[in-house]
């Protein structure tokens, strides 16, 4: 099995992986990204895949599409490369996802597989869920079969991920058992929610990518860990358009229904979310500079603090982080 490695996703990425395919590469997962209309319908065109699979409908491509019904309508494009009873997971907790259903907008040529866990008329449910430090449990339905699922990844959201995946691989004749248990074996790949530990401290780096939607996310994993004091270093939030300020201000909120004790927040746009953390009582500073930035780090955290990190990738904490980390104790 190939994958989409990094953010090989677009016009001139998707075929660098398609160019990895050999004779012995039975699987490819490829993932196909835009940030304007027609974009992915090229891609689904040029890669005709066996199963589609959309995770969510969220406000990450405002700023180029202006509103989530044409966020949906872009999404809905992986549809056309699709072949005739092609199986295509959809989230049936995702509101817009279910008025393209109710819509007529998803082709009635294709074989929709729905997976969710509020949604009772799910195809593929996660059921009897529990949280820990070391991940998530949960079962696994699937019509009147059952599954005991473990995953080495904290949060509501890799449970989601854990069904997407399940809903593709099995309609595509996979062993459903089979499927059930390789969840286990996931791993976090580069700074994708990637937990680490040094000096004392347990840091969530989550650099890679920010939205509203991964933001509520990530900080639900921080307020699930054991340590007693938790920080958020988060970063601004990029194209979001008209959706900024409150996608921002939101994330402030949330750090504080999170228990977060400091906010270090960075960048222009993350003054909204500074100001509501601290409307909301938390500790928060804004900042300007990665210097500022590590200057707060400095003070704030200290031995046996979780910290989350998170941002757009182009805010460029992942450099940071590294900064930090060379002034940490070594071994």
């Amino acid at each position: 099995t190939i994958k989409t490695e990094g953010n090989q996703n677009n016009e001139i990425g998707m075929p660098n992986t398609l160019f990895r395919l050999e004779p012995t590469t039975r699987y490819a997962v490829v993932e196909m990204g835009m940030s304007a209309l027609g974009e992915i319908e090229r891609l689904s065109r040029a890669a005709r895949p066996s199963a589609g699979l959309i995770t969510c409908i969220g406000v990450s491509h405002m700023e180029s599409l202006g509103s989530r019904e044409n966020i949906l309508k872009a999404k809905l494009e992986i549809c056309p490369g699709l072949p005739d009873g092609a199986p295509l997971a959809l989230n049936a907790d995702d509101e817009y996802l279910c008025k393209a259903k109710d819509q007529g907008l998803i082709p009635g040529r294709l074989a929709p597989v729905w997976y969710g866990v509020e949604a009772p008329w799910a195809d593929v449910r996660a059921e009897a869920i529990e949280s820990g430090p070391e991940g998530e449990r949960f079962t696994l339905g699937d019509g009147g079969e059952r599954f005991a699922v473990r995953i080495p990844a904290m949060g509501r959201h890799n449970v989601y991920n854990a069904l997407a995946a399940y809903a593709a691989a099995s309609r595509l004749g996979l062993d459903k058992a089979k499927c059930a248990a390789a969840l286990s074996n996931y791993e976090a790949t580069g700074m994708r929610q990637h937990v680490v530990k040094k000096a004392g401290l347990t840091v969530v780096e989550d650099c890679y990518n920010a939205s509203p939607d991964s933001m509520k996310a990530a900080l639900s994993v921080l307020k699930a860990l054991p340590n007693a004091r938790k920080i958020a270093l988060l970063g601004d939030m990029l194209e979001l358009g008209g959706a900024s300020e409150e996608g921002h201000r939101h994330t402030g909120e949330w750090v504080a229904d999170a228990g977060v004790d400091a906010l270090i927040a960075y960048g222009p746009r993350s003054a909204a979310m500074a100001e509501a953390a601290k409307a909301r009582g938390v500790a928060a500073v804004h900042c300007q500079t990665a210097e500022e930035v590590l200057q707060y780090v400095r003070q704030f955290v200290r031995p046996g603090d979780a910290v989350l990190v998170k941002a757009s990738h182009s805010m460029g904490l992942e450099q940071l982080l590294q900064e930090y980390y060379k002034e940490l104790p070594q071994g």
